[in-house]
């Protein structure tokens, strides 16, 4: 019976691989982060006309434009033409950062705007509300999960 067996090690089993699909390439690449920073990309220009309105406001708020020498790997993407010479410019978007902590006041500052404004709309809802008929405030989503068939 085992003498019309192929020794293991001379056969081989093909490996079937799969088909590289086409991705989109992505238009923007990512960073290298550094802790401690948050990194984005900000628009200086749209279809070639300068937005000094948009960056300057940016720039008021904190973030920084990153020179090219913090992230080499951008030197051959870089626009040689662009405003902002030794920094990265792609696009007609600049890539900036900030510390985290400013954008952790950002967020808690338009948080809190925002929850200010909840409560303003309760408050009128509130007012007009009839105990024959009340409204109420319900501000809680939960999420559940149904058992698989």
């Amino acid at each position: 019976m085992a003498e019309n067996r192929i020794p293991r090690d001379i056969e081989t089993r093909e490996s079937k691989t799969r088909v590289k699909q086409w991705q989109q390439p992505e238009m923007l690449p990512e960073p290298d982060k550094m802790p401690g920073f948050v990194y984005r990309w900000i628009r200086v220009s749209t279809l070639s006309v300068a937005d000094p309105r948009n960056i300057s406001g940016k720039f008021r708020e904190g973030w920084e434009a990153v020179p090219l020498e913090e992230q080499p790997k951008f030197k051959l993407l870089a626009d040689p033409n662009g405003r902002f010479k030794d920094h990265i410019e792609i696009g007609g978007l600049l890539l900036c950062k900030t510390p985290a902590e400013l954008v952790a006041q950002r967020n808690a500052y338009y948080q809190q705007q925002a929850d200010r404004q909840a409560e303003a709309v309760d408050n009128t809802l509130m007012r007009q509300s009839d105990p024959r008929m009340p409204l109420f405030k319900e501000r809680k989503s939960t999420t559940s999960f149904g058992k698989g068939t």
